[in-house]
């Protein structure tokens, strides 16, 4: 692997993601207030809010929060620049997880009712999205040969084509990821979320405008993750990242959010019906592809 790209897509990422992934933000804020037949906010809405949480008063329910929710912020950029700097796929999901981990411990340093109860439904989502994430590794693997994203970029032959079930559940899970109904247990980007704003209900200023850069780092990586399996078809690539987003907007707009219960039973089944049997059949019938 060339050190030299690795460190130039690690940077790209570290620079461009937080833009884009604001972009993004906005364009669910206006497309999702055309469908509630309503004009919308501006597309840079979520720049001026980031700017507005950034210069306000320093409020902690605890002076803890800061160190947790830097932490999350800066384990999550880490682990997007691993994967645009092509390093392993599973150290990047681990990265991840433990990103979150800091985010849990940041909203039981609150001390209140709302954060704490978000704080165990975070745990929950991680509990559901960790095998999905572990069992990506393990497909490009078995397709490929490597961990690496960098060779996995490389392969002759599309992982779609041989992972057409891990596909599916990732993008199930991706709902999850992105905090969108009916999977947004934890907290949400919009109004019908019952525990207020779950897990960040008790933070503010600064202290919340890192978790929303943490999100915007996030998408950005997760909709890599989908990118990765049209890896060698760039356009179709792309086509698949939009079209993708725009299906969780949709999903996020029409669909009620269900219980925790229901979302862990829910997602648990797509991963073991599409994921692990995708994987099983993978084993019997493929082997190491590239």
């Amino acid at each position: 692997m060339n050190v030299i790209m690795a460190i130039i897509g690690a940077v790209i990422f570290l620079i461009a993601a937080p833009f884009l992934g604001g972009l993004l933000s906005g364009i669910d804020r206006i497309i999702t207030a055309r469908m509630q037949s309503r004009r919308g906010p501006p597309l840079l809405q979520p720049f001026y809010d980031i700017a507005k949480l950034w210069h306000k008063e320093k409020v902690f329910a605890n002076p803890v929060e800061m160190i947790f929710t830097t932490a999350y912020l800066v384990l999550t950029a880490v682990s997007g620049a691993m994967f645009f700097g092509g390093l392993n796929l599973l150290l990047v999901v681990f990265c991840l997880a433990l990103a979150h981990t800091f985010l849990i411990l940041a909203a039981y340093a609150a001390n209140a009712p709302y954060s704490h109860i978000g704080a165990e439904r975070e745990l929950i989502a991680i509990m559901v999205a960790e095998p999905i994430l572990i069992l990506l590794g393990v497909g490009f693997f078995m397709v490929t040969g490597t961990f690496l994203v960098s060779e996995i970029m490389g392969a002759a032959v599309p992982a779609i084509c041989y992972l057409p079930g891990v596909f599916l559940a990732l993008f199930a899970v991706l709902t999850l990821k992105l905090r969108k109904s009916p999977f947004d247990i934890s907290t949400s980007h919009h109004a019908h979320q019952e525990l207020v704003k779950g897990v960040t209900s008790s933070f503010a200023g600064k202290t919340l405008a890192k978790v929303e850069l943490a999100h915007w780092y996030e998408t950005i990586l997760l909709l890599g993750m989908i990118f990765l399996f049209f890896a060698g078809h760039p356009v179709i690539g792309i086509i698949v990242v939009i079209v993708g987003y725009f299906l969780e907007i949709l999903i996020d707009n029409i669909f009620p959010r269900v219980t925790w219960q229901m979302t862990v039973k829910s997602l648990w089944l797509v991963t073991l019906i599409l994921g692990v049997v995708n994987i099983i059949l993978l084993g019997i019938f493929g082997g190491i592809l590239a």
